[in-house]
């Protein structure tokens, strides 16, 4: 089988769509932030997984963005895709998608991006195919990519003089 050095961000597409049931609810009957991202971490993970066809672990979940509640009359549905990769890293956006049954009105509830790596067999980073941004959406997130690679290298430098303060 020959490797493929480049894949579009649709190859690594994910979609997921859930109901919004009572038990996924907090005491505002809206969707509990931590059910919504356990279900961004499962679609990012599975949009790494199909854009290196590695095993991937999660680097880090660089932002999760409420923007709306999602309510128990509402479904909610996750689209996830790289969006930009390094060496072994991938980035994966997803998007959360509310709406409503009854009236089928959808709005954007929630940004995320998530950044995984590509593992061998071994347990070490593997490098991965690049990406081929097509969309007006993929094209944007692909050029300020560069931008949240350097904040993230800020955050890390930042949690790692953090962490040789915080007491155990």
């Amino acid at each position: 089988m020959v490797e493929r050095t480049e894949k579009t961000c649709k190859e690594s597409l994910v979609i997921k769509t859930s109901r919004v049931f009572p038990l996924d609810t907090n005491n505002h009957n809206t969707l509990f932030g931590g059910k919504l991202m356990s279900y961004i971490d499962d679609v990012a993970s599975i949009s790494a997984a199909k854009h290196s066809r590695c095993e991937v672990v999660t680097a880090s979940t660089d932002s999760v963005d409420f923007l709306i509640p999602i309510r128990q009359s509402d479904s909610v549905s996750l689209e996830s895709y790289v969006s930009s990769v390094g060496r072994s890293s991938m980035e994966v956006f997803v998007k959360v998608i509310s709406e409503d049954l009854k009236t089928g009105e959808r709005k954007l509830a929630a940004t995320s991006f998530l950044t995984f790596v590509a593992l061998d067999s071994n347990g070490k980073p593997v490098t991965v195919p690049k990406v081929k941004p097509e969309s007006d959406e993929e094209i944007m997130l692909f050029n300020t990519a560069q931008q949240r690679i350097n904040h993230r290298k800020e955050r890390r430098e930042h949690s790692a003089a953090f962490a040789k303060v915080v007491t155990l």
